[in-house]
């Protein structure tokens, strides 16, 4: 049980490390984007309708894909009063309580109501209601979808971390 449940933490810490490390190239994108349309508006005094569409998009992606990045290096927002002083296995507790309890649950609601959401906007081929806008507006739909996926993925490593940590480890205890 112990080795299934490295595997799948190695195997979700990887993959979530690697959709981290490409998502990331997406701010570099939105900032010249960014920096294009100021430019544009500027020089030309105007932009097209999609350079907005398309910032918010990125921002989206770079949102939603970084989630599990963000989780799995501890760098999400956490009320942390006591959280620090904690002991590894108190450290456990609480992850593992507060993942059975929030996150994982918020995540399979997001799942479920985001992709019906996604799946209408790909059966109608959705795109935006501006004129000279964006179309395909399902991609970010379902990238809605799938960063929740990455996020419960993670929730799911968290988990199976915490319970090797509170099985595995003790705090000057003998077991």
């Amino acid at each position: 049980m112990k080795n299934l449940l490295q595997g799948f933490i190695h195997f979700v810490n990887i993959l979530n490390e690697n959709i981290g490390k490409a998502t990331a190239w997406l701010t570099t994108i939105l900032v010249v984007l960014v920096c294009g349309r100021v430019l544009g508006r500027i020089i030309f005094n105007s932009e097209p309708v999609w350079m907005p569409e398309l910032e918010w998009h990125l921002f989206a992606l770079i949102f939603l894909l970084g989630a599990g990045y963000t989780l799995k290096h501890d760098k999400h927002v956490r009320v942390d009063l006591f959280y620090s002083e904690f002991s590894e296995r108190d450290k456990a507790l609480v992850n593992l309580v507060g993942a059975l309890l929030f996150l994982i649950p918020w995540c399979l609601l997001i799942i479920f109501t985001s992709y019906g959401y996604a799946l209408g906007s790909f059966k109608i081929l959705e795109g935006s209601p501006n004129p000279g806008g964006l179309p395909f507006r399902f991609i970010i739909k379902f990238a809605i979808t799938i960063g929740m996926i990455l996020l419960l993925l993670q929730a799911l490593a968290m988990v199976a971390s915490s319970i090797l940590t509170l099985r595995y480890t003790s705090d000057s205890l003998e077991q």
